[in-house]
């Protein structure tokens, strides 16, 4: 080592280190420096003596059982600014002198140095580059400057879906008589057997103030005045899942507030509400990655006694301690709420509507549910007033109330029917980990019993209702992200009645494939049929029960955005 070194060294390590020398007594310290050894480590960590040490395997003294092996090695291989003494060893056991920590200090600052000129040499190389993207940073920060100041909102979001359905139905079967100048099979064709196209779409603005509430608003057009919305019934078996009127005229047809109530509950309420959202868990993996098709099959989960998607003004409730448990693993959930009917709700005329009254047509309906997204049940129960839907079913099932009356003519007086409806369903649905030929598999069952006081029992004979279905879903067919999906069940039909014989029941099918353009494009063709979505009305004067079912064919194109 040159001496100008040793002279630049020592007081540097004198400055430096100060703070750490406080040895026992004077003796020790002139026991414990040796000045060779100094001398010798210094010139070693400069390089001078012997080659850089490049790796710790290097110091014979040195083991990977050593507490310290990883840091010694990660300056030695990393920085290359430690270095042993002449004879290999690193005396790893020795106490430092404020020396030897000097000139391990300036090897390392050396290094640094180093590293400082390569920095700068490259900032020179792309010196030119680095100002493209400077001013291409500028020019973003400007832009957001720009949308920041012209924003709609820095508190919500939208976001938007459109569904356009092109298709047609045709009835087959028998064409009895049904008191006109055509069969029903005739009639049917020649009022709703015509190709028809025509759409849904629905912006949701999504507020929140706190980011863990929501104040949820949803805007909603439709021109669905064909057979896949209501007609020739109102909620009959061949309703789509998309299905929505308002003659091209954009409308609210969701507006509520959620926010958490502690780590577990969840609050909604609302002017206009759905009870099915919020219900806390679906227990069905039906049309999971595809596009439902029949609302029976899709919202309703094949029991519309339940599920019926009321919605009006509202309130509820649902709690989960899916936090409590570990990501991935089951967890309970228990949801209830109270919806009163939509045009009721805001009625303030008890005797015609209101909310919380006797004619409020209102729905309280409650869930207990275990599972994840792999599998899960739930149990389910609603209680409906008076008037109170039952969504999806045949024509005789629904009736021209779609529920139960709330009045009755008797002496050509109407009297209060104390009508109630207490309906049940259970779901249950099991998917596998992986796409493959083995399916999802969603299944669900639900029964409603009617009630009514004696003025209610002697006009109606209609007692109880059932309904079930089963879906099938592969996901990733053909190509990844496309499905295709399969379900079979009966909607909502009679089963049990006063006096007499009910022939009610039938069946819907339906079978897709959901097509994935791109993310946001999917189209999905799909095929279905209603073995007798009129029930018992199926029969002619003389009490025949005759087949009439309607096969329906259609192509679905949504758009998200």
């Amino acid at each position: 080592m040159k001496l100008f070194q040793q002279l630049l060294v020592a007081p540097a390590a004198l400055g430096l280190l100060a703070p750490l020398a406080v040895v026992n007594s004077p003796a020790a310290n002139a026991a414990e420096l040796n000045i060779n050894d100094v001398s010798d480590y210094a010139a070693t960590a400069s390089g001078n003596s012997l080659d850089q040490v490049t790796s710790v395997t290097q110091f014979s003294d040195v083991y990977p059982t050593d507490w310290a092996y990883q840091a010694l090695a990660n300056l030695v291989e990393t920085y290359g600014c430690v270095a042993g003494y002449p004879n290999g060893t690193f005396r790893g056991n020795r106490a430092m002198t404020r020396y030897e920590a000097a000139a391990l200090l300036n090897a390392c600052l050396d290094r640094i140095t180093e590293v400082t000129d390569e920095l700068r040499r490259l900032l020179k190389e792309f010196e030119t580059e680095l100002a493209i993207l400077k001013g291409r940073v500028d020019g973003l920060e400007a832009r957001v400057g720009e949308l920041e100041a012209t924003q709609f909102s820095t508190t919500t979001k939208l976001s938007g879906t459109s569904n356009w359905v092109a298709g047609a139905t045709r009835a087959k079967g028998d064409n009895y008589n049904t008191g006109g100048e055509k069969g029903a099979r005739d009639d049917w064709n020649a009022k709703y057997g015509g190709f028809s196209f025509s759409y849904d779409v629905r912006l949701a603005l999504k507020t929140s103030f706190s980011g863990k509430d929501l104040l949820y608003t949803r805007l909603r057009a439709g021109n669905m005045y064909n057979v896949f919305e209501a007609a020739p019934f109102v909620y009959w078996p061949g309703s789509l899942n998309v299905y929505f009127d308002t003659n091209n005229v954009l409308l609210v047809d969701r507006f509520y507030y959620r926010f958490p109530l502690g780590n577990s509950f969840t609050v909604q309420v609302g002017p206009t509400t759905r009870n099915t959202e919020m219900m806390g868990y679906k227990a069905s993996a039906y049309a999971r990655g595809g596009d439902k098709v029949l609302d029976f099959f899709g919202g309703s989960l094949g029991t519309p006694g339940v599920w019926n998607k009321e919605t009006g003004a509202g309130f509820g409730a649902f709690y989960s301690n899916k936090k409590q448990v570990e990501k991935g693993n089951p967890y309970f959930t228990l949801s209830a709420s109270y919806v009163a009917d939509w045009g009721e709700g805001n009625d303030s005329n008890p005797n015609t509507g209101g909310f919380m009254t006797d004619n409020s047509e209102g729905n309280i309906t409650t869930q207990i549910a275990f599972g994840n997204k792999q599998w899960g049940l739930a149990a389910g129960y609603r209680y409906g007033q008076c008037g109170a839907r039952f969504r999806t079913g045949t024509q005789f099932a629904l009736g021209d109330s779609y529920g139960t009356p709330c009045t009755v003519e008797v002496d050509g007086k109407d009297e209060r029917t104390n009508a109630d409806s207490h309906s049940w369903s259970f779901h249950g649905f099991w998917s596998p980990e992986e796409s493959g030929w083995m399916p999802s598999i969603s299944a669900g069952v639900g029964a409603s019993y009617l009630n009514g006081n004696d003025a209610w029992k002697d006009n109606t004979n209609k007692r109880a209702m059932a309904s079930w279905m089963v879906g099938l879903t592969w996901n990733d067919v053909f190509l990844e992200g496309n499905a295709l999906g399969y379900a079979v069940g009966q909607p909502q039909f009679v089963y049990d009645v006063e006096d007499g014989f009910v022939a009610d029941g039938g069946y819907a099918m339906e079978l897709w494939y959901s097509f994935q353009v791109t993310d946001n494009i999917q189209i999905t063709p799909a095929v279905y049929w209603l073995s007798r979505p009129f029930g018992d009305n199926t029969q002619n004067v003389n009490g025949d029960y005759k087949s009439l079912g309607v096969f329906g064919g259609l192509v679905q194109t949504t758009f998200k955005f």
